[in-house]
């Protein structure tokens, strides 16, 4: 009986170790599997939102992606046609006002024409054949033809010269960015309201020529080459080498604008081959030197003020 309790004592002792052993393993084994649990729990639940998260935009993509391309492939298109609707639009208004096509022709030059030209504004009197050339009804573009007007000296000699003023001015310590700016607008207002009279006065004349508002504009522009010419002999040598160059440059815009106006005004008549009678010949006649001898007045106007 005694034997019984201490062996069934003896074994709960000897069993009581390994259940305690149990229970550490057990322990050992929930801890170390609740440590790994938890970090398995946490990568499958991050792994498993990962899973679930994209599930529901994986199934929801395809739906997004069949209704957003056909409204972005629609939108695009939607966009470009407005975008070709109001360049059209723009092109055709600007047109109207101010031709782009004509104006690539009157930039169309090279270096040669441009030396050419040069020389002919300083030097008309050796020059015979005025007469521009043409082409299928169509004047060929300046750098063909040395008697064609073009824009690309006019516009770089008005430049230039707002750039020579400068220039002046701040010799004589009188350079101002207001009065530059005083220099170039008036320079520019003169030039705009000289074709405007010119326009009205070809107007009031009613006369017939093919002389367009930016051909005005290049016979007006060129003189800003003379009065470049007048200003720089007078800073580098006195006020009298600028009187001398400035007097040589207006005799020759004048020549220059008597023979190239005569043929674009006297067209008509010229074409007819009427003599050069009557009162409206007449009136083309004073037109053309009216308009010749209004260049060394706005060239000495806008220069005296710069040499002192």
């Amino acid at each position: 009986m005694d034997y019984t309790p201490a062996q069934s004592g003896f074994r709960q002792r000897k069993l009581q170790p390994n259940v305690r052993l149990r229970n550490n393993s057990m322990d050992v084994s929930d801890g170390s599997q609740l440590f790994e649990d938890t970090s398995g729990a946490g990568i499958r639940s991050q792994t498993g939102y990962r899973n679930q998260q994209p599930g529901p935009q994986a199934a929801a993509f395809p739906g997004q992606s069949l209704l957003s391309d056909p409204m972005s492939n629609l939108a695009m298109a939607y966009g470009s046609s407005l975008a070709s609707q109001g360049r059209e639009m723009v092109d055709k208004n600007l047109d109207r006002f101010i031709p782009i096509s004509k104006l690539k022709y009157y930039f169309a030059v090279d270096t040669v024409y441009v030396g050419k030209k040069l020389g002919l504004l300083i030097f008309p009197y050796m020059h015979e054949n005025w007469e521009v050339c043409y082409q299928q009804d169509t004047p060929v573009a300046p750098r063909f033809d040395v008697n064609a007007p073009d824009l690309y000296i006019p516009a770089m000699s008005f430049i230039t010269y707002i750039l020579v003023a400068g220039v002046a001015l701040g010799t004589q310590n009188r350079f101002s960015p207001e009065l530059l700016g005083v220099q170039a607008s008036s320079a520019l207002v003169w030039l705009i309201m000289e074709v405007l009279v010119v326009l009205l006065s070809l107007y009031l004349v009613t006369v017939n020529t093919d002389l367009t508002t930016i051909d005005l504009l290049a016979f007006s522009g060129y003189k800003y080459v003379g009065m470049i010419v007048g200003v720089v002999a007078g800073l580098l040598f006195g006020r009298a080498a600028y009187y001398i160059s400035l007097l040589w440059c207006c005799v020759a815009i004048f020549v220059f604008t008597i023979r190239t106006l005569r043929l674009k005004l006297l067209s008509e008549a010229a074409a007819e081959g009427k003599l050069l009678r009557g009162t409206r010949n007449q009136l083309r006649m004073y037109l053309t030197m009216s308009i010749a001898a209004a260049q060394p007045i706005f060239m000495y106007w806008l220069t005296y003020h710069l040499i002192r």
